[in-house]
């Protein structure tokens, strides 16, 4: 899958803290879930970027604190127009950041909530194109209508509601609905789980065909790593709020550095009788995002801990696998490159 080197997006040391409050009403510490811990990375334009890992890694909050969604906590998400401005969206005002949310969309991962059942498919996509610009209802029907074409659907579906389509024709429509404004990039947020297998690759041949078609960049999450092996021009896993391996999607599969995307690899279902067999099966708990340990967060659930992942955590390094970049957190990730050459601190470029 060929991209450009433009960047669209450049995050920098976001962060996305929730507060907890204690049941010990003479507990007055401040405590916060850590749901996004220093992320830094770069989304390329016409690129598809998976992020991967498992419930509760942080990957659906990563998605919306880029669209502003959900408030971050700190850091930056830089944004490059086309014209060559870049503006942080997280400076942006609310009036100012409106004004961007035709270039930055999301679609959701259920078909069933993200539409309102008390609306026609019309009125749930109408109310966008007028704020865009689309001022009468002749143009907005002739909009709708065509994108309704386009993700396969019949235009007369508009005058419909919600709970006359199936799961797969609703998220069409939520495609739909989020393309129908033009963006430039698009959050699938677990766009596929809740649908049926045969279903969910209808759906994803869709929207690869769509992404060539409009010049689209995804931003991929999904907890599927066969889905987003077959999307994704580059693969980022996420563990405990935070990047441990960015690569593109090929070097990922066949190159694995990082023990947690090793294990998560390794639970793909496979016909293989002897690839069954190196199953790597993780031991111990996953440590609470409020009271992190010291050092690396894998440490309790990982083969090959020593005395250094108990004491200093390990930065996302960059190195070079086959003449492309490699982004591990790892002490030891030398061992599994197979001697890669490391070239400096990772930046998620």
């Amino acid at each position: 899958m060929e991209h450009s080197r433009e960047p669209l997006l450049t995050i920098k040391r976001l962060e996305v803290f929730f507060p907890v409050k204690s049941e010990n009403l003479f507990d007055l510490r401040k405590r916060y879930v850590r749901a996004v811990n220093d992320v830094n990375l770069t989304v390329y334009r016409g690129e598809t970027l998976g992020l991967v890992g498992e419930s509760g890694c942080g990957k659906t909050t990563l998605g919306k604190s880029v669209l502003q969604l959900i408030p971050p906590t700190g850091g930056e998400v830089v944004y490059h127009s086309r014209d060559g401005a870049a503006r942080d969206l997280c400076k942006l005002s609310r009036r100012e950041m409106n004004a961007l949310r035709a270039k930055l969309q999301i679609v959701f991962q259920d078909p069933y909530s993200s539409l309102n059942p008390a609306f026609t498919i019309y009125q749930s996509m109408a109310d966008p194109l007028a704020k865009f610009g689309y001022r009468t209802r002749e143009a907005r029907r002739k909009v709708i209508a065509d994108i309704l074409t386009e993700v396969n659907m019949r235009p007369e579906y508009m005058d419909r509601y919600p709970d006359e389509f199936s799961g797969g024709q609703r998220q069409r429509i939520g495609i739909a609905r989020a393309l129908s404004v033009q963006p430039e990039l698009v959050v699938c947020d677990e766009a596929v789980s809740a649908l049926d297998v045969s279903i969910q690759a209808q759906v994803l041949n869709l929207l690869k065909e769509l992404k060539r078609q409009r010049q689209l960049t995804y931003i991929f999450i999904t907890h599927d790593l066969s889905v987003v092996e077959y999307v994704s021009d580059r693969i980022a896993v996420m563990y405990l709020g935070k990047i441990v391996e960015l690569a593109a999607a090929e070097d990922l599969y066949r190159n694995t550095a990082h023990p947690y995307s090793r294990a998560l690899l390794s639970a793909i279902p496979v016909v293989d009788v002897d690839r069954r067999k190196r199953r790597m099966l993780l031991k111990g708990d996953v440590p609470s995002p409020i009271d992190l340990p010291p050092g690396c967060g894998f440490q309790g659930r990982c083969p090959h801990c020593e005395d250094i992942c108990r004491i200093e955590s390990p930065e996302l390094r960059r190195f070079e696998t086959d003449g492309r970049e490699h982004h591990v957190a790892c002490h030891f990730a030398e061992r599994f490159l197979g001697g890669a050459g490391r070239r400096g601190n990772g930046d998620g470029t």
